[in-house]
């Protein structure tokens, strides 16, 4: 006779107990005949008894019948060979009973529910210590407490399943366990904590890599544009300059090859004598200036011109760069007439560009702006650099002429105007150690004044004082075309070039200017002074 294990009816045929199991009781809940595990399908009880029991039944336990094969079996065998394998399941009378476990408070079976659905995989749950994949938290958990179970040594104690380590009784062995399981989550949050850290770390040097490479980029254009913008880029200087224009005027038919090579000889020989070509030189301004306020311009009360000045403007060398420069061969047009400087000005020539850049060079070398020389690398000639107030005191101090620079370094009056550089200016001009009131035109022996700006300079060659007190400059501009200067020397167009000249409080509205004025000669003890005092070229502040 065969019983039922699970509701305990006596069938004569096994064919009559599957049957039985089919009808009578619940598909797919399988329990394992040697231990409290159910609720598993047929793969994973399969498993769990090759694994779990590998010793097969237990002898103290088995229930033995007559096969119809003839051959001996247990309920057991029959249970799990046969209705296993027709999808049932069948309970065992007889299973060993589980070890007596402390109560799981709250949060340890939440830690523990916690940690087993991290495990889940394809919506199912692996054991910790083999690999068994269980469909509820409940088989697992079962499961593994039977793998604990089986770790008990035979001297009464619970030896680990990953660390050999021996424990005084299962729920010890299960709490040691679940350390392990906690441990190894905890590293490998911890580890990837740590990965995206590096990640984060490496994305940051990354970006913080490309910017300064932008950075490098963008200053190395700046500097480039700088370099072009103040000629020192290596594209060549005035000879250089004057050789593409011509050059271009060629190709363009406006020029043929004879006149360019006889040009290109005539160049380099006014460059190896180191004297202007005066080609650019209009003379003879400051007397038509003063010819004319003799019989018009009524409404000025008072007019101070400087001591005769001929006017240099831009030449295709120089265009676009040169603008110091031929306020310097102003200056130096005038201070040329003038016994008081012939001691320091053995030459009286004009000097051409080149030769002014040669004369910088040397003042740096005898030790004059050092702070400008190092900007310029020591070196002008052969470049198209700007130069400015400081390279223009540092060259009238090496020919031994007293300079000073006065800095009107912002604004004093209403709408971004000047009027405490324009009331120097008189001062200068009007400085006659006399209380007597001034005739209406006075033409002073005083040199014109250097007026520096942003981007450009320009010479002061007189001023006007209205009836109503306003001033104003009378300016020369290098910018200025020989043609257009030379209206001015004629009777019929000087009233209309002269509004070119003269400048009013509103129309000189840069932020900053710089003068340079000249004081006379100096000695030789002076100069050294001098030379010294350059080291940290200070201008005068005003106000």
């Amino acid at each position: 006779m065969l019983t039922c294990d699970i509701c305990g009816e006596q069938l004569l045929l096994e064919d009559d107990l599957k049957t039985h199991l089919l009808l009578s009781h619940e598909e797919n809940d399988m329990r394992c005949p040697l231990c409290s595990l159910s609720g598993v399908s047929y793969d994973e009880l399969r498993f769990h008894v090759s694994s779990a029991h590998p010793e097969g039944k237990n002898p103290a336990d088995q229930s033995t019948s007559k096969h119809p094969g003839g051959t001996h079996t247990s309920a057991s065998e029959v249970s799990l060979s046969e209705s296993c394998r027709s999808g049932e399941t069948a309970s065992i009378t007889s299973t060993p009973q589980r070890p007596k476990t402390r109560p799981e408070s709250s949060s340890h079976r939440k830690a523990k529910q916690k940690r087993l659905s991290s495990t889940r995989k394809d919506d199912q749950l692996q054991c910790p210590l083999c690999p068994l994949l269980c469909s509820t938290g409940v088989v697992l958990q079962e499961h593994v407490e039977l793998h604990l179970m089986e770790q008990r040594s035979p001297g009464g104690k619970f030896e680990c399943p990953l660390c050999s380590a021996l424990c005084s009784d299962s729920v010890s062995l299960q709490e040691h366990v679940e350390l392990h399981l906690d441990q190894g989550a905890a590293s490998g949050s911890a580890g990837s904590a740590d990965s995206d850290l590096k990640l984060a770390r490496r994305l940051q040097d990354e970006e913080e890599q490309t910017r300064r490479q932008q950075e490098d980029w963008q200053e190395k254009e700046e500097f480039k544009k700088l370099q072009r913008q103040f000629g020192v880029d290596g594209s060549g200087g005035y000879s250089r300059q004057v050789e593409r224009t011509m050059e271009r005027a060629v190709a363009r038919g406006l020029m043929a090859p004879a006149e360019f090579h006889s040009k290109k000889a005539e160049l380099m020989e006014s460059l190896a004598s180191g004297a202007d070509d005066s080609r650019t030189r209009t003379q003879g301004v400051i007397k038509a200036l003063y010819e004319h306020y003799q019989t018009d311009c009524r409404d000025c009360v008072h007019v101070w011109l400087s001591a005769d000045t001929d006017h240099f403007c831009s030449s295709a060398g120089d265009k676009g760069w040169g603008c110091g420069y031929r306020n310097l061969q102003m200056m130096l047009s005038s201070v040329h007439r003038m016994d008081a400087y012939a001691p320091t000005l053995q030459d009286r020539t004009i000097p051409s560009i080149p030769r002014v850049q040669r004369m910088i060079e040397e003042a740096w070398r005898e030790g004059l702006d050092a702070q400008g020389a190092s900007h310029f690398d020591q070196r002008l000639q052969g470049t198209r650099a700007w130069i400015g107030a400081t390279e223009i005191y540092s060259l009238l101090t090496s020919l031994r002429i007293k300079a000073r620079i006065v800095d009107f370094h912002r604004h004093t009056g209403p709408a971004d105007t000047h009027p405490r550089l324009f009331e120097w200016v008189k001062q200068y001009f009007s400085q006659t150690g006399s209380n007597r009131l001034p005739p209406r035109l006075v033409q002073t022996s005083l040199p014109p004044l250097y007026l520096q700006h942003q981007g450009h300079s320009r010479s002061i060659v007189g001023l006007e004082q209205k009836k109503n007190g306003s001033l104003c400059l009378l300016i020369l501009d290098p910018g200025s075309s020989v043609s257009e200067t030379r209206k001015l020397l004629s009777r019929e167009s000087v009233g209309s070039a002269l509004r070119h000249v003269r400048k009013s409080i509103s129309s000189l509205k840069h932020r900053q200017y710089q003068v340079v004025a000249l004081q006379g000669v100096l000695s030789a003890e002076e100069k050294q002074i001098s030379i010294l005092k350059s080291r940290t070229l200070c201008a005068e502040r005003i106000p």
